[in-house]
């Protein structure tokens, strides 16, 4: 089993940066594929970004293609998403999660999860 702790949320204006970070603990983490999704208040949880176990291949939701980025280093048990141009629709609670087969979309496909970095984006 792995533990995922997100951080790097907070506060910032439309069109600011920021960088989240997971830091996973426990079985190897190498091992699993990486997601990040978000819930906005009232909302279904919805997928972001994906990155396999190697960091050579990585997925993006059509909302934030183009403007988030998703790496990893296995040597540090991290994964980033780093979140540029941000929209007050990216306002969100922040959740990385992994799962041990291929790169997937859905929330059910992810069996780990962390407990969520809050995003707020003030226009």
């Amino acid at each position: 089993q792995v533990q995922l702790v997100e951080s790097g949320g907070g506060l910032v204006q439309a069109g600011a940066s920021l960088r989240l970070s997971c830091a996973a603990s426990g079985r190897t983490t190498s091992n699993y594929t990486m997601g990040w999704f978000r819930q906005a208040p009232g909302k279904q949880r919805e997928w972001v970004a994906a990155i396999n176990r190697s960091g050579d291949y990585t997925i993006f939701a059509n909302s934030v293609k183009g403007r988030f980025t998703i790496s990893r280093d296995n040597a540090q048990n991290t994964v980033l998403l780093q979140m540029n141009s941000l929209k007050p629709e990216d306002t969100a609670l922040y959740y990385c999660a992994a799962r041990l087969m291929g790169v997937a979309r859905n929330v059910g496909d992810y069996p780990y999860w962390g407990q969520g970095s809050q995003v707020t984006v003030s226009s």
